[in-house]
């Protein structure tokens, strides 16, 4: 099996980002903290396997912070969802970011358990956010991972240094 490479997303990866996207999240569109963000129009990495994209990362930088977006890996257990943390977090720190953060909900255990073993920490729970994101994206589903209800958004962090 090939080694995982990450490079950063080009404009020639974007129509693919989008359809992927769609795929993946039920829309090309993403809505989180009372927020829409449309990842194909983001910063991002592309993780791959020889030829063939196993795994995406797009983010958003604003004043020192920066946001994973979406995180995807198609191969589980392979180390892609560790690369794209790192690369981002590399790109966050050359941008001069002092935080990296992101929202997942509350019915996601193995994102949330993901995240901490990679050194995040549990920083906001946003109580029903979820009911605010659906006006939005009616799409998103009523129950999540193991049947639990989706309704709120859990903020994790980690702490940059240059």
């Amino acid at each position: 099996m090939p080694a995982i490479h990450v490079r950063p997303l080009t404009d020639t990866d974007r129509p693919w980002v989008r359809r992927f996207v769609a795929d993946q999240w039920g829309a090309e569109f993403v809505v989180v903290h009372d927020c829409v963000y449309y990842p194909h129009e983001l910063a991002g990495y592309l993780a791959l396997s020889g030829e063939t994209t196993v795994g995406l990362a797009t983010y958003h930088v604003s004043s020192d912070n920066c946001e994973i977006v979406t995180l995807n890996s198609l191969r589980s257990g392979q180390g892609i969802g560790s690369a794209l943390i790192e690369a981002v977090s590399g790109g966050a720190i050359e941008a001069g970011c002092r935080r990296l953060w992101l929202i997942t909900t509350n019915d996601n255990l193995p994102a949330l358990a993901f995240y901490q073993k990679r050194g995040f920490t549990l920083s906001a729970v946003h109580c029903e956010a979820v009911a605010r994101a659906r006006q939005i994206k009616p799409s998103i589903p009523l129950l999540g991972y193991a049947g639990i209800p989706i309704r709120d958004e859990i903020e994790l962090e980690m702490r940059l240094r240059p």
